[in-house]
C-alpha cells in the first residue's frame, strides 16, 4: 500500500482558532504568554533549562517500575530506566481514559509524542528522549469518555460512574456487553483477530478503568517505548503537597490566572478553562468533588465534609492522594514530577496552556515547549477513487457540502449565468433612462428599482434552475453527500469522530508504521493522507 500526503494549511480548513493559528504563525502579541518557541532552536534551549532534582527522578522510577506490569516490553522498561539519568527528559502528551482510544487524534498524539523523542534524540545524541502519555485517570466526567464511533456506530458504556469519582478507578466489570459487540462489529478478518485479540487480553479481568487504558495502549504502542504515567499516586503528590498547600492557603493560581486572562482580553482572547479560588478535589468514597474556602475553614462541595485550616493541611501531609488537581493544576503537576521538555496538545490545550505561565513562573517550575500535535484526515482508497470521480480534491474537500454539489453541478452540466442576459437588460434600462432624463429625472430611481427587481426575478429563475439539475444528477449529489460525511462524520473533523479500529482492520500495524512516516512533529498543518 502507498500513500500520498497533502498539507492543508489550518487557514484552508476553516476549523481551527485564531489564537491556535497565531500560536502556529509566532505571532509577537502572544509571546509574553510562553517560554519557548516550538522549533529546534526552542528545543535547545529548554534542553538547557530543564533540571529537576534526583530525589524527584528516582521517586518517579520507583512509582513508575511498581505500577507497570510484566507486559511492558523491553524498550519501555529502558526508558523508564534512563529516567533516573539527569541527561533523559520527557516528551508528554495526555489525554482522557477514552472507551478503546475514543477519537483518532488520540493515537496522533501519541505518534506525534513518540515521533518528537526520536527527532529530538537524532538531534541530540548526548541526550535521552522519552514519549510520554499521561493518562487523566483523575477525571471525574464519565460521560466525556464512555463512547466511541466504530464503522459511524456510536459504542457506548453505560457502566458505573462511581457517583463523579475518577474515572481511572471505575471497574469494567461492566464493560463485557459493549466489548462483546465490538468484538461483532470487528469480524473474522486476520486484522480482526488481531486486533480483538489485544481488546479482550486489555478489557478483560478484574480491572480498573486505568488498568485496561494502560494495557491497551501499552499494546499498541509499547514497542515504541511510549511510558504510561498514572499520576494518581500518593508518592507523586506527596511531591506536589507545597503547590496544593499553597493553593488552599494562598489562592496564588486564581490570582495568577485572572491577571492572564486580562491580558489575553486585550488581544479579544477569551480563556479556554476558568480558574477558581481553589483548583483542588477532594477524592474520597463519595467521589471527586470540589474543595471550598468558608470563613471558618474548608468544605467538601456536594458532601457534609469540613476541614478547620489545621485538619485540611495536615490531611495534605497525610494523604496526598486524597488532593487532585483540576486543569489549572495539572500541567503543573505533571512539570514537577517529570523531567519534562515539551508538551504536545490539541488546539484547545495549547490555548489554555497560555493561561498558565505565570503559574508556573511563581512555582518556579520550568515551561515546558507547547507543541501542537499532528493532525490529519485519512482517505482510503475507494474513498479516493470516488473523490476523483466527483472532482473533489482534498482541498475542496473542506468546503461547505453545498458549495461542493453546485461546482459538480455547473463542471457536469454547464454553468446557470444569466450574467449575458442581465447586461443586455442593463442595456435596455440604460436608454429608457435616457429618455427619461429628457422629460422627468425625478422618474430614475422608480426605473433603477424596476431593473432591480428583474435581477432578482433572474436569480429565482437560476435558482430554480441549479435545483432542477441537482434533482437530475440525484445519484451523484447524493454519493457527494455520503463522501462528505464520511470524512467529516456529524459535521466534524474525522480525526475528533471516528475511532482508529476501521483503519487497522484494512493496515493493520501498518497504520501506525504509516503515521509515523507521514507525520513531522515540526510541521505545523493538516495532513490529508491519500491512499493511492
Amino acid at each position: 500500500m502507498s500513500f500520498k500526503k497533502t498539507a492543508i494549511s489550518f487557514e484552508e480548513t476553516g476549523l481551527f482558532s485564531k489564537v491556535f493559528t497565531d500560536y502556529i504563525k509566532g505571532e509577537s502579541y502572544l509571546h509574553p504568554f510562553y517560554q519557548y518557541q516550538p522549533t529546534l532552536a526552542g528545543f535547545k534551549k529548554a534542553i538547557e533549562d530543564c533540571n529537576i532534582d534526583s530525589n524527584t527522578r528516582d521517586v518517579l522510577v520507583k512509582v513508575l517500575k511498581n505500577n507497570s506490569n510484566k507486559s511492558i516490553t523491553d524498550a519501555t522498561n529502558k526508558n523508564i530506566s534512563s529516567l533516573a539519568d539527569k541527561n533523559t527528559f520527557t516528551v508528554t502528551t495526555g489525554h482522557q481514559l477514552c472507551l478503546f482510544t475514543g477519537p483518532l487524534y488520540f493515537i496522533y498524539k501519541i505518534i506525534t509524542v513518540i515521533n518528537l523523542a526520536e527527532r529530538l534524540k537524532k538531534e541530540y545524541p548526548a541526550n535521552n528522549f522519552v514519549p510520554v502519555y499521561w493518562m487523566a485517570s483523575e477525571d471525574h466526567d464519565f460521560a466525556e469518555i464512555n463512547h466511541t464511533y466504530v464503522f459511524g456506530k456510536k459504542i457506548e458504556w453505560s457502566g458505573d460512574s462511581l457517583a463523579g469519582g475518577p474515572v481511572g478507578k471505575i471497574s469494567i466489570h461492566t464493560l463485557a456487553p459493549v466489548l462483546d459487540g465490538i468484538l461483532t462489529i470487528l469480524g473474522e478478518s486476520e486484522m480482526a483477530v488481531e486486533l480483538k485479540k489485544i481488546l479482550v487480553e486489555a478489557y478483560s479481568g478484574n480491572k480498573t478503568l486505568a488498568e485496561a487504558t494502560f494495557a491497551f495502549v501499552n499494546a499498541l504502542f509499547g514497542k515504541y517505548g511510549l511510558v504510561i504515567v498514572d499520576a494518581d499516586n500518593a508518592e507523586l503528590k506527596k511531591l506536589f503537597a507545597p503547590v496544593i498547600t499553597d493553593d488552599l492557603t494562598n489562592q496564588t493560581s486564581h490570582k495568577l490566572v485572572s491577571a492572564t486572562d486580562k491580558k489575553l482580553a486585550e488581544h479579544g482572547i477569551g480563556p479556554q478553562i476558568f480558574a477558581r479560588d481553589i483548583n483542588l478535589f477532594y477524592v474520597n468514597d463519595k467521589g471527586r468533588n470540589r474543595i471550598e474556602k468558608k470563613d471558618d475553614g474548608y468544605a467538601v462541595n456536594g458532601t457534609h465534609t469540613t476541614f478547620t485550616k489545621e485538619q485540611i493541611l495536615a490531611e495534605v501531609q497525610q494523604h496526598p492522594e486524597k488532593f487532585s488537581p483540576n486543569v489549572i493544576l495539572r500541567p503543573l503537576y505533571q512539570q514537577q514530577i517529570l523531567p519534562n521538555v515539551a508538551y504536545i496538545g490539541g488546539p484547545s490545550e495549547v490555548a489554555y496552556w497560555l493561561q498558565l505561565k505565570s503559574v508556573f513562573e511563581y512555582h518556579k517550575a520550568m515551561f515546558p515547549v507547547l507543541m501542537p500535535r499532528n493532525f490529519a484526515m485519512v482517505i482510503d482508497k475507494g474513498t479516493a477513487g470516488k473523490m476523483e470521480k466527483f472532482k473533489l480534491t482534498v482541498k475542496n474537500i473542506f468546503s461547505d457540502t453545498e458549495e461542493l454539489i453546485k461546482s459538480y453541478v455547473v463542471s457536469n452540466d454547464g454553468a446557470i449565468d444569466f450574467s449575458a442576459e442581465k447586461d443586455k437588460l442593463k442595456a435596455v434600462y440604460d436608454e429608457i433612462a435616457l429618455k427619461i432624463k429628457a422629460i422627468d429625472t425625478t422618474l430614475i430611481a422608480s426605473a433603477d428599482a424596476e431593473l432591480q427587481k428583474q435581477y432578482n426575478a433572474l436569480k429565482v429563475i437560476e435558482t430554480k434552475l441549479m435545483r432542477a439539475q441537482k434533482q437530475k444528477d440525484e445519484a451523484s449529489v447524493n454519493q457527494i453527500k455520503k463522501i462528505k460525511e464520511k470524512l467529516f462524520p456529524e459535521g466534524s473533523l474525522q480525526e475528533r469522530h471516528d475511532n482508529f479500529m476501521p483503519f487497522y482492520l484494512q493496515y493493520g500495524e501498518g497504520f501506525f508504521e504509516m503515521l509515523k512516516k507521514e507525520f513531522n512533529p515540526f510541521e505545523y498543518n493538516m495532513a490529508v493522507i491519500s491512499e493511492e
